[in-house]
């Protein structure tokens, strides 16, 4: 323990100077972890345990009240569960603590790793007009067995996909954005072919539309991927 920081044996992602005071620090084999929140002007603040990992992972988990069992949210799901009233913006809403204040992640160096496999992620797969494109993808519901719609524009709408297609309980009413039940219609099949190709509006599936991998749609703590090492990228 160096200056009250917890390490273990692995690569120095951050800098002294860019950790310094950073509240709750400890640093793992290919993670940092320090202390977060979120707050709600309804609910207050709801603190927890972020982990920045090396390839541009982040992992919350919530410490709102001593029985929450949330862990391993994306930012954007712990800033819904928090309350947050202006939810959507989660790199300016979710906090850390420097030198006893809030400051905003956007204003600190702990998302640098994340930039960078995004912007990695922007240059490995692009659609004609130059954009990441993932095309929509459908899960069926393990109750009223009808197909539901995902999109897969950003990391965490990808993360949403990856968890509910892994769960073979999965259930309309647990989609957190759209307000879904099995009572609900399932969308007619001439709309399905809609996927969202830039190519072709009713694409079956093409190079500009499959990804078979990225930053933003494969994740380190899921046996479907290798974990990457973006140390020397982000430090470039």
């Amino acid at each position: 323990m160096e200056n009250g920081v917890e390490r273990e044996s692995g690569p120095m992602m951050f800098s002294e100077e860019e950790l310094r005071e950073v509240s709750g620090l400890k640093e793992g084999g290919d993670f940092i972890e320090v202390t977060c929140g979120c707050t709600s002007h309804r609910y207050g603040d709801a603190v927890g345990k972020l982990r920045v990992f090396c390839n541009g992972d982040l992992e919350i988990t919530c410490e709102c009240t001593p029985g929450c069992n949330e862990d391993k949210l994306t930012p954007a799901a712990f800033e819904k569960h928090s309350g947050r009233e202006t939810a959507r913006k989660w790199k300016n809403n979710v906090w850390v603590i420097v030198n006893g204040e809030k400051v905003s992640l956007s204003k600190t160096a702990l998302l640098k790793y994340y930039n960078q496999a995004s912007k990695n992620a922007n240059g490995a797969h692009r659609s004609h007009s130059g954009r990441v494109c993932h095309r929509d993808e459908f899960v069926r519901c393990s109750r009223c067995n009808k197909e539901r719609r995902f999109r897969l524009r950003t990391k965490e709408e990808c993360r949403i996909h990856h968890d509910a297609l892994a769960d073979v309980n999965w259930k309309c009413s647990d989609l957190q954005y759209d307000r879904i039940t099995c009572d609900d219609d399932e969308e007619r099949a001439s709309r399905r072919v809609y996927r969202g190709c830039t190519r072709s509006p009713t694409c079956k599936g093409c190079t500009s539309c499959v990804c078979f991998g990225c930053e933003i749609c494969r994740f380190s703590d899921c046996s479907c991927q290798t974990c990457i090492d973006f140390t020397r990228n982000a430090k470039a």
